[in-house]
This record gives C-alpha cells, structure tokens and sequence, in this order.
C-alpha cells in the first residue's frame, strides 16, 4: 500500500516561496508529497521595482512575479485567500473566508504589516508602503485622478521614513512620471535621521542628492494632530498627499494561534527558518525573527534565504534532517535609486553614485524577475 502524501501548505506568495516554487519545477515534487500555495494575491509584487514604476522607467506590471503560473508548472495548488488564523498543534490555517487547511508542514512568508496610522495617527491622505500591491493602487488611483485634472494642480507631498524605503520613495515622488511641475517633497526623516543603518559615506551622499534635488529634511518624529502633520512641535503643512515607509509591524495571528514569537511578535525561528516552538513550521521574510542571529527585515535577506528554505522543506517532507542556514554575507548590497537615471550604492563602508549604479540596479532587478518569469511560462 502508498503511504500517504505529506501536505506542504505554503503560506503566503513572497520572495522565499518563489523560491520554493521554483525548486519544484526545476527539480520535481519531493516523492510522496502535495503542496498548496495560499495567497490573497495570483503575483508578487517586487517592492524594489515600485520606485522605478512611479516614475516612469517601466509599466505597473513589469515588477510582478506570476505566482499563479510558479504554482501551476510546479504542481502546486492554488488558493486565492488570506491567512487568518493558525492552529500549529492541530496543524490548520483558517483564511480569512473561513476555510480551513489542513497541513503536514506550514511554510509562513506573508510579510510584515503596516503600522503607520498606529504610529503617526490617522489621516485620509496617508498611503502606507505595506502591504505593497495595496500601496501601488491607491498611488495609481491617486496619480490617474490628479492627471485628469485640467490643469493638473500642483503636488506638494510628504514622506515619513529616514529609512532606505522613504529615502527613494522622497526620490520618486519628486520625479513622478507624468507631471508638468515637479511635486514639492518634504522628507521627514525622523530622529534617526537618514539611512541611520548604512555607513557614513552613504548617508554623505544621500544628503547631498536630497539637497540636489532640493528635497527638504526634517529631522524629527512626525505625528498627525487635529488634521495637520507634525514634527515635533513645528507643522509641516500643507501637503497634499503623505507616503510612509516605517517598516514592517507583526501580523497578529501567528503569535494569537500560539507560535512563539519575539517581543515585537514575530516569529521566532532557528537558523533553518523552524520556529522553536513548533519545527513542524517554517517561517520566512518579514514576519519572521532568526533566534540565532540578527537578519534585518529586507527583501534582499528574503531573496537569498528562499533556495535553503526549498532545501529545508524538501528534506523535512522527506523525513531527513535539515541542515541549510541562510548566513548573510558580512555586507550587503543594497542600490537606492534617485529617481532621475542615478542610484546610490551601498556595501559596507563603501558608497557610490552614478548612472551605472542604476543601469547595475535595473540588471540585477530583471534578472530576479525574468528568472521566473520562464519557469511560470510567462516570459
């Protein structure tokens, strides 16, 4: 008599689980068992395309990854639902349409979520970065309804976030495409000041391209109060629309359904992605937590640990121990781009900007994308 399948249910379409995808279709099923892939969205936003969409270097749809045709050549089967719940000891998730799924092994690579208006307050000109393709809508709205003004009114926009993420989101907005007048951009960086993570040199040259392009910075928290954004206790107004980019907050569920999580409520795994409490779990990206070490939350972590995590999974399902660590490389390469045909790299101590840092960024970008986009047959 077969023995019967195991059951992978993949939570969540991000960067890793592509990953896990494209193990299958490269190298088969594992034998003996079944995947499903769970996921509100049939493709993957990738988030460091966006600023290039925003002003005009490629269309909405060239920085997406068709996670619907990974899931069909990989034979995995797709549900189109968000996570809700998960119940770890009985081995369920429970989507927000009131399904529940059962699995042998649960992979979770949902992200992180916004935390914005719980941060600065609550105003209806405040577009979040997360979750991204919700971001990419509501700034399409926006943009498609500004243009159809006659005459387009004149921009005057807010960004909140000294981070990488608000940095070149303060760089696309004052290059946004389609625009007869340039937008007045305000960048409120906070306390922490700009790329407060990266070396001196990059905060060097991000300030000066910030001057360059005459982009103002407030070195204060903001907060909404009574209608009007704050630094401090200077008012920053007027503006006419604020984008955040705060970073990743946890997502209730997991640690409600009894996963261990850190402080901040992330998952707590070990250096095979398991969480500690239940090693039947695997967690990934942003909603995740390494307990080992310290891995930031960043695409670029997410990127590189999805081939140890295929590995992990495939050994796990066929009963083998697993035994790949995602080790980040000392440095990281990370490319920000200025939004008018420049970027600024950053590795280490080191830091440089140019042209040819963003036709490297725009290369490595399509690379990443095309890649699956001939596995799922949509290239």
């Amino acid at each position: 008599m077969r023995p019967p399948s195991k059951h992978l249910l993949l939570v969540g379409g991000g960067h890793a689980h592509v990953a896990v995808l494209a193990d299958w279709i490269e190298n088969g099923p594992p034998p003996g068992a079944r995947a499903t892939l769970l996921t509100p969205h049939p493709a993957l936003r990738y988030s460091g395309m966006v600023p290039g969409w925003m002003v005009g270097d490629h269309e909405r749809l060239r920085g997406i990854v068709d996670c619907a045709g990974l899931a069909g050549r990989a034979g995995v089967e797709l549900v189109l639902a968000r996570a809700s719940a998960i119940d770890p000891d009985a081995r369920a998730i429970t989507t927000d349409a009131g399904e529940r799924i059962g699995f042998d092994l649960a992979s979770l690579d949902v992200g992180g979520t916004g935390h914005a208006a719980a941060t600065l307050g609550e105003d209806p000109r405040l577009i979040e970065i997360r979750p991204i393709e919700r971001f990419v809508e509501r700034l399409a709205q926006w943009r498609a309804e500004l243009l159809a003004a006659d005459p387009a009114p004149f921009v005057r926009a807010a960004v909140i976030g000294g981070g990488a993420g608000g940095v070149e989101l303060a760089f696309a907005m004052r290059n946004l495409a389609g625009l007869e007048t340039r937008p007045e951009v305000t960048l409120v960086a906070g306390s922490a000041g700009l790329v407060p993570t990266m070396s001196r040199a990059v905060r060097r040259k991000v300030a000066s391209e910030l001057a360059r392009q005459e982009i103002a910075v407030v070195a204060q928290d903001a907060r909404f109060g009574e209608g009007t954004l704050r630094a401090g206790k200077i008012a920053l107004e007027p503006f006419d629309i604020v984008l955040a980019a705060l970073g990743s907050a946890a997502p209730d569920w997991p640690s409600e359904g009894g996963l261990a999580t850190d402080p901040a409520g992330f998952i707590a795994v070990d250096a095979f992605q398991r969480s500690i409490s239940h090693p039947h779990v695997f967690a990934v990206g942003d909603v995740a937590a390494r307990q080992d070490r310290e891995v930031p939350h960043s695409g670029v972590h997410a990127v590189f640990a999805g081939p140890k995590l295929a590995a992990n999974l495939r050994a796990a399902l066929a009963d083998r121990a697993v035994s790949e660590r995602y080790r980040p490389r000392f440095n990281s390469l990370y490319l920000l781009s200025t939004g008018n045909g420049a970027a600024i790299a950053s590795y280490g101590p080191l830091a440089a900007r140019g042209r040819w840092v963003a036709m490297l960024k725009r290369w490595i970008d399509l690379r990443w994308i095309d890649t699956y986009a001939g596995l799922a047959g949509s290239a």
